[in-house]
């Protein structure tokens, strides 16, 4: 077993897969503006994209989880890691196809499920890719694969945006935001069709591959009907709270702000922001006031019911832990909300900034010239995932100082040449390599324990956060940019932190956390939400909040093991994203 070879014609189609999670959540950055201003939403509407994807992660887990529950086997483990990512890859093409029809017949809820069914096979995917990495050769060297597959998957969040605001808006950044309802959508079908096409090679490739392992490991799932419940009882509240916010955008009251929104938009481009306009605008934000403040309410109930059904989980499995399975361990559940929070601040701060740059004091962009920066964001958790496989591989101390330092700044000029090439005007991001510096310092001081890890860049990020609150300009901006810098190697600190000390819990404990990934699609709806209240910059304490946490994670996750007597250090495992 040992001598395993590496399958490396699996592994390459693997690494595909992984570029595709990130292609396809990073280009959302760019589809948010552009829907905005498309289908004339305000901002928590057009975060209904990131809902849409990744309250898809959720539901394919849960569902997973109830089916693997009522069998008592493993589903995934009875289909198999490969049967598991092809079926995962052809609902995905189902999912590319849905988005075809729903632009071609320009609907933004088609598109809302295209989205939502792209995800859905993501789901699947991302349960079966990770292990399925290791087993594709020498196990000693399958943290080796699984970072090299998260560093894919960085290159596609990178990338990704720039391809997006290509198929939307061509080689020109003059596009401006009035036009972009004008424009010919032909080549986000082309996009789509393409990524559809793929999806299915993929999966082909994968399925009549002779030399693929089919990964089979039939074995009993753990009761956990408690966490079943618990769960169950957090999706119905999460419903409960969501349909009053969506069913509010069909009332009259939101129907009447709709036709004077419209009318002030028909007033600026035949007479600019004109006496009428500024008469008709406060009386559209007066409107609009109470409609706001109500789905901020039942927003935050969402976030409570998450927050208060895991809390809730923490104490009850504390005091008699049959049932819960899992989550009788308090390290899992107080982990599963911070990987809850880190994909919602991730996902957060890229999907909000689009918003922000167009705003005088940080830009004034149109949103055919945002690429470069959304590039930026998420190429920045592409520098920090470079620099942290270093650790990977076995090399001498000198070597992996020099790498520490080198890898970030090729990373850098990377994706600066990359933006060049696709003719973006990069030039007020030449100086965004003074972050990239202060992530190098951290990198040093926090070397590979974990724990510093996160107490290090989560700190970093209270820190950029509050900068980009109280600055303006190009510093705001790279604060605000350096979130993806510090947000990089967050995710296998809390993944490794969350399954320590599980044992044979652990496979359970791991699919609650992908479970969690459902933060991307409520934490970002609430900051566009709080954007429509307080303004784009100050909504930002959101990411402050979250950052705080994750600090706090660190703290009281350490404390948590000690007392169960684990010496993390010696069980931590690498795992990718």
């Amino acid at each position: 077993m040992h001598n395993q070879k590496t399958n490396f014609s699996a592994l390459g189609v693997l690494t595909i897969v992984f570029f595709f999670w990130g292609f396809i959540a990073a280009g959302n950055s760019i589809f948010i503006p552009f829907c905005k201003n498309y289908f004339h939403l305000d901002q928590f509407q057009s975060q209904l994209v990131d809902y849409a994807f990744y309250g898809a992660y959720y539901i394919g887990a849960l569902i997973l989880f109830i089916t693997s529950s009522i069998g008592s086997r493993d589903l995934v483990g009875n289909w198999g890691y490969k049967k598991s990512i092809v079926y995962g890859l052809l609902f995905s093409a189902f999912g590319a196809a849905a988005m075809i029809v729903a632009v071609y017949g320009n609907t933004f809820s088609g598109m809302l499920i295209g989205f939502f069914l792209v995800a859905l096979g993501f789901s699947l995917q991302q349960t079966a890719a990770n292990p399925f990495a290791i087993s594709l050769g020498n196990p000693a060297t399958g943290a080796t694969r699984v970072n090299f597959t998260g560093g894919i998957n960085s290159f596609g969040t990178m990338i990704g945006p720039l391809i997006v605001a290509f198929a939307l808006f061509g080689s020109s950044a003059e596009v401006t935001d009035d036009m972009i309802a004008e424009l010919d959508l032909i080549k986000v079908i082309v996009l789509y069709m393409v990524v559809g096409i793929l999806f299915i090679v993929a999966a082909a490739i994968f399925g009549l591959s002779k030399s693929v392992p089919s990964g089979v490991h039939a074995e009993p799932v753990e009761s956990a009907n408690k966490a079943l419940r618990n769960l169950l009882i957090m999706t119905g509240l999460l419903i409960v709270m969501f349909t009053p916010v969506f069913s509010s955008y069909n009332s009259s009251k939101a129907k009447a702000v709709a036709k004077y929104e419209t009318t002030l938009s028909e007033i600026k481009k035949e007479q600019g922001e004109s006496l009428t306009y500024t008469i008709i605008e406060e009386k559209v934000k007066e409107m609009k006031k109470p409609l706001e403040q109500e789905r901020m309410l039942w927003l935050s109930g969402a976030l409570i019911s998450v927050v208060g059904m895991l809390l809730f989980a923490n104490r009850s499995a504390m005091k008699n832990p049959a049932g819960w399975g899992a989550m009788r361990y308090p390290q899992l559940v107080l982990g599963m909300l911070a990987i809850f929070i880190y994909v919602g601040v991730e996902v957060a701060v890229g999907s909000n900034l689009g918003e922000l740059l167009k705003q005088k004091d940080f830009g004034g962009l149109e949103a055919s010239a945002i690429a470069p920066y959304i590039s930026m964001y998420w190429g920045s958790l592409m520098i920090g995932r470079w620099a942290g496989a270093v650790n990977a591989f076995d090399l001498k101390k000198s070597t992996k100082a020099l790498l520490i330092v080198v890898v970030p700044i090729v990373a850098f000029c990377f994706i600066l040449a990359t933006n060049l090439l696709a003719q973006k005007d990069v030039s007020a991001l030449y100086w965004y390599i003074l972050c990239v510096g202060v992530q190098i310092v951290a990198f040093f001081y926090v070397g590979e324990n974990p724990i510093k890890s996160l107490m290090m860049f989560g700190s970093l990020g209270v820190a950029a956060m509050l900068i980009g609150m109280f600055s303006t300009g190009q510093v705001a901006v790279y604060a605000f940019l350096s979130g993806g810098l510090f947000c990089s190697i967050l995710w296998p600190c809390i993944f490794s932190l969350s399954i320590a000390g599980l044992g044979k819990f652990t496979s359970q404990g791991s699919a609650f956390l992908i479970m969690m990934i459902l933060g991307g699609g409520i934490i970002p709806p609430i900051q566009g939400k709080l954007a429509d209240l307080i303004g784009i910059q100050s909504s930002y304490v959101i990411a402050v909040i979250c950052f705080g946490y994750l600090v706090s994670f660190a703290v009281l996750a350490r404390k948590i093991l000690k007392n169960q007597g684990v010496n993390f250090e010696e069980q931590i495992a690498s795992v990718g994203h």
